[in-house]
């Protein structure tokens, strides 16, 4: 089992969830977090004064898949959140040893 993380822009949720929906991933965890990659934040303007934001606003996305799904987990992340810019995102992927589900007790594959 396979636990996917992608960290993205706020505004491509929605699309995200969607594709991922219609790929037929029908779990995952959000989480909204803070923090910069290479582009080390950015400067905005605000009442005629110019101030830095350190952190950035993205979101956490956490999908829970099969090792048969998780290409098709991370491809349609990719598919949506693609983009030549600086800020696109991150995914990475971690191997679980077990997952129980608290409800059924259920193990590993089923729990999913």
């Amino acid at each position: 089992m396979k636990l996917v993380s992608a960290y993205i822009k706020p505004f491509l949720l929605d699309r995200t969830r969607e594709a991922l929906v219609n790929a037929g991933i029908l779990g995952m965890t959000v989480i909204e977090v803070k923090g910069f990659g290479k582009q080390l934040g950015h400067t905005q303007l605000y009442r005629g004064a110019e101030y830095a934001v350190d952190f950035l606003p993205k979101i956490k996305l956490e999908v829970i898949c099969s090792e048969a799904q998780k290409n098709l987990v991370v491809d349609t992340i990719m598919e949506v959140n693609k983009s030549e810019k600086i800020g696109a995102g991150k995914i990475t992927i971690s191997t679980l040893d077990e997952v129980i589900r608290i409800r059924t007790a259920e193990k590993d594959e089923a729990a999913i």
